[in-house]
């Protein structure tokens, strides 16, 4: 949503129309599994979400408005963006985060028991970040 939000200007983003449109857009632009997924479920009610949208709510608040209509929009997760992390950052994330991280790039922590490990494989496989797989 926010997404959206940020390729419209101020006063088109208060026409309840042109954020349909905008919506419209996103969605034929969408190149990932989980905008297409997003858009899947938004399509059909784009004039319910366009409606909170054009008052300026949140986006947060959007998803758990359109949530009545459809429960599983709020709940796709997008992965995180790992090529401006520092070690810092790293160890800020809890380890079910660090194996996330991990599987997306098609590796594992064998061995691994500390928090510690998990943060040195993720730095190991910094490398791997982006690809495609």
């Amino acid at each position: 949503m926010d997404d959206v939000r940020s390729t419209m200007s101020k006063t088109d983003g208060r026409d309840k129309s042109k954020i349909e449109a905008a919506l419209g857009e996103y969605c034929d632009k969408a190149t990932g599994s989980r905008e297409k997924k997003i858009c899947y479920y938004v399509d059909p009610i784009k004039r319910e979400v366009a409606q909170p949208f054009s008052t300026g709510m949140p986006s947060l608040k959007v998803c758990k408005r359109i949530s009545t209509q459809n429960p599983e929009i709020c709940h796709v997760k997008f992965p995180i963006r790992t090529e401006t992390l520092e070690k810092k950052d790293l160890s800020k994330m809890r380890v079910k985060q660090l194996k996330a991280i991990l599987s997306e790039r098609g590796t594992e922590c064998k061995g691994c028991v500390e928090k510690e490990e998990f943060i040195r494989r993720v730095q190991e496989t910094e490398h791997l970040a982006g690809q495609d797989l």
